[in-house]
């Protein structure tokens, strides 16, 4: 086996991952008034030629769920009457949310499944 052919098959098995650091950048802007967010979660889900079991999957199932369980503490927060209640809500989401951006953004750029 040449070096050739152990470069044409090292990077036929590699896979493109700007998709999801694309959808990182935008879930990372999510201050816009979640915009963005909502705009990366329908990019996620229109993505069909990702092979189930690879890097990149396990990184858009990331950010699926990343987004869908920061809906609960919204919601949350806006049906709680006190306003110190909700606002720690709000501020407990946003931060785990964040936490989630942070872990999977570096777990890609590693090459890393989350």
């Amino acid at each position: 086996m040449t070096s050739f052919d152990t470069l044409s098959t090292s990077t036929s098995t590699s896979q493109d991952n700007t998709v999801g650091h694309f959808l990182y950048a935008m879930m990372s802007a999510f201050p816009l008034f979640f915009i963005p967010v909502l705009m990366s979660f329908w990019l996620n889900l229109i993505q069909k030629n990702i092979k189930p079991n690879s890097l990149l999957a396990s990184h858009l199932r990331w950010q699926r769920l990343s987004i869908i369980g920061l809906c609960p503490f919204f919601i949350a927060g806006y049906l709680l009457s006190p306003v110190w209640l909700s606002v720690s809500l709000y501020l407990m989401g946003i931060t785990w949310f964040s936490y989630r951006i942070f872990k999977g953004w570096v777990s890609l750029n590693e090459g890393l499944m989350v």
